[in-house]
Order: structure tokens, then sequence, then C-alpha cells
């Protein structure tokens, strides 16, 4: 973050691309607006953009603004929302300057353009927020790091456009990210408007590792474990015999589909008595809470292995566990408190389709589903850099 007399200088200079200023505190659509623009960084500027709370547009000078603890963690929330994608690296500070008091939202440029917030680019021209033209979309999509932090966005070599179902890119997916006017005015071609998305690598003339995940007809010739197995034993344990047994494979898109459904029919709830007079609705397993781990497992896997996402269901227990341990920042240590993303273009597609509601609540939700129908909190295993195991008992009778 930088320091008081830089921040001085920024805010006095009116031709800044690098900075907005807003006297507003509850402007949601601005604010995010401006972070997506400065995550996209089109001048090119390689360094911070600021959004900054308590500054008059017309001049920079300082009104302030009561910057409280809730203020602050609303302007964090906005990065993991799941409004703006791909997810934005921001810093928020509250300053103290003459003349009044500002909240600060640094900005990152990512490396991961177009950055979209509600199915639109934002960027900076000057001064201003201007939402990018064809042109300027595509300058973004070859901004992009070309050998990409990330292997959701390396290219998956071999995977071409006729190993792809576009029609799943078109009328699934394109209509949830992008804008409806945006589509209408768009006259590029479809691996363009892939590349546009993160899915399609223009240098090497196949989809990125994420395009294949979601839209290849068949995920499997590059991704072995891409799949989740489902059994339901009879037992406690592995030598118990199988009562059920599913496997979900293909395309994401109907994986995620499939489980869905999948999970509504293995969870009716049933009508217990808690008294004479009252009824609740119970059922082993909460349904709600198995899902947000089920979709963090297909969110945060391993997609290099070849070992597939395992779903168990034992006589006293249920066990989720997937391919790819701890990722990045989260170590044991800061579980579940830190996130990081090893697939973030994959969350960014889950967020879009429905399946993810906010980044970075999955596992708080689904220990508020489980407390409330009766079960003890799930526990976790996260010592084994290998895979990632979330275990759920029965709700007590």
């Amino acid at each position: 973050m930088i320091d008081d007399k830089e921040l001085i200088a920024l805010l006095a200079d009116m031709e800044s691309d690098r900075v907005e200023r807003t006297t507003s505190t509850d402007n949601t659509d601005k604010f995010c607006e401006a972070i997506c623009a400065f995550a996209n960084d089109m001048p090119g500027n390689n360094a911070p953009g600021y959004l900054i709370l308590g500054a008059r547009d017309r001049d920079g000078g300082i009104d302030g603004v009561n910057v409280t603890d809730n203020l602050l963690m609303k302007l964090s929330h906005y990065a993991d929302s799941g409004q703006i994608v791909p997810l934005p690296s921001i810093t928020v500070q509250k300053r103290s300057l003459p003349g009044g008091d500002l909240a600060v939202v640094e900005v990152l440029p990512s490396d991961m353009p177009p950055i979209r917030y509600r199915g639109r680019v934002w960027i900076r021209r000057g001064p201003r927020r201007a939402i990018a033209n064809e042109q300027e979309e595509r300058l973004l999509t070859e901004n992009r790091v070309y050998h990409a932090r990330t292997f959701d966005m390396r290219p998956c070599r071999g995977c071409d456009a006729d190993e792809l179902a576009m029609d799943l890119f078109q009328l699934t997916y394109r209509n949830a990210a992008v804008a409806p006017e945006l589509i209408e005015e768009n006259n590029r071609d479809m691996l363009l408007q892939m590349a546009s998305l993160g899915f399609w690598c223009t240098q090497e003339g196949c989809a990125t590792n994420a395009g294949a995940i979601l839209f290849a007809r068949d995920p499997l010739n590059w991704f072995p474990g891409a799949a989740v197995q489902y059994v339901r034993y009879s037992g406690d344990g592995l030598d118990s015999d199988p009562l059920d047994e599913r496997r979900f494979a293909g395309d994401l898109i109907t994986v995620l589909r499939e489980l869905d459904s999948f999970l509504k029919t293995l969870f009716p709830s049933q009508l217990e008595a808690v008294s004479s007079l009252k009824e609740e609705s119970r059922s082993p397993y909460p349904m709600h809470a198995v899902r947000e781990l089920l979709m963090n497992a297909v969110m945060h896997r391993d997609y290099e292995s070849n070992a597939s996402i395992r779903l168990y269901w034992f006589k006293d227990h249920m066990e989720i566990q997937n391919p790819g341990g701890l990722y990045g920042a989260v170590t044991p240590e800061t579980f579940p408190d830190q996130n990081d993303y090893r697939n973030p273009k994959v969350a960014e597609a889950m967020k879009i389709l429905g399946y993810v509601n906010t980044f970075g609540r999955g596992i708080a939700r689904s220990q508020r589903f489980l407390r409330e129908n009766g079960n003890p909190e799930a526990s976790f295993d996260v010592t084994e850099p290998a895979f990632f195991l979330v275990t759920m008992r029965e709700a007590s009778a």
C-alpha cells in the first residue's frame, strides 16, 4: 500500500488513470466497476490502482468518511462476492490524513484479464471508467500472461476446436457470463469469444485446461481423474459390501448438473416428531452441506492427478476426498480462514453457472447446515499433501 505522501499526490493528480475518488460509501456498482477496471489495467501501468472513499472527484480534496469496520469488511467482500470474475486481488485500509479519514482500496493488475463485473469488462480511459469495446477486450485477452500461474489457465495441447462442444459454451456458459447486449454486438468468431473468457489459447491454437475441463467432449482424454465416484457401503469400512455405486464423468457442466440432481434424490427429508404437536424435516445428512463440500472438492481438486473425487457413504459417517492438498497461501495453521485457488478459472465458472454462491464461504455454510440438522460439525484432514478429506457424522437420534 502506498504511503501518505504518495496518496496525497495521487489524489491531486486529476488526469491519473490509477485513482477513482468518491464521497459515497454505498455505491456498490461504482465501487465494483472501479475494482474491475483497475484489475484489467488497460493502460498497462503494471502498478496498482486505487479506489478512495472520502475524496472529491472534482478536485481531489478530502471530505472524509466514517470508516467503520463494517465498511472495510464490505469493501473487502467485493473481491470474493463472485460478481467480479476472475477473482481480483485487493487490499483495504483506513487512512487518516489532514482533512479526514479515507477508506482506500488497492487493486493489483490481474494476470488473467479480461476481468468482468456482471458480465461487462470495465477499463480505465484516462481518469474515467468505460466498458471495453471489442478491440480493447481483444487486447486484454492478448495481454494475459502466456504462461499463467495457475494450471487451469495453461494451454491444453491437443485439445483443438474439433474436440470441443461449442454449443455447450455458446448456449450454456456464454449466456450466463456475458451481458445480453454485449452478446448481440459481438461479431467475433466463437474461438475468440472463448479466448476472451479464458477458455482458448490463441497462441497455441488449443483450449486452455479450464476450457477442456468445461467444454471438451471427453475431458478424460486429458484429465483421466476428472470424475466423481460415489459408493454407499453397508458397513463402516471399505471392506463392507457396496450397496450402490455411481460414477459421474464428462464435461464439468454436465457433471455438475448431474451431481446436483443426484444429491436431491439422495437426501430426501423425512418428518420427525419433536413434540406431540410439532414435526421437523430431518435427513441423516443435510443435502446443502454435502453439496457445498462436494462443490468445494470439484473446485479445488488437483486435475493433474489421475485420482477421482470420492463420495463414500458408510453406515455411520460420510467422506468426501479429493486429490490435491491445501494450496498456495492456505496451510494447516491458516485453514479454513485463509483462501487461495488452485483453479481460479474453474471456480469462476462454477460461480457464474450458479453452483457456488460466494467464494471462500463454502465450509462455513456447510458447518451451519450440519449444526441446524443436528449433525456434529464436519472434521477435516488437511495434513496430507496428496489429498483433502472431509468426514461428516450422522445426526444424533
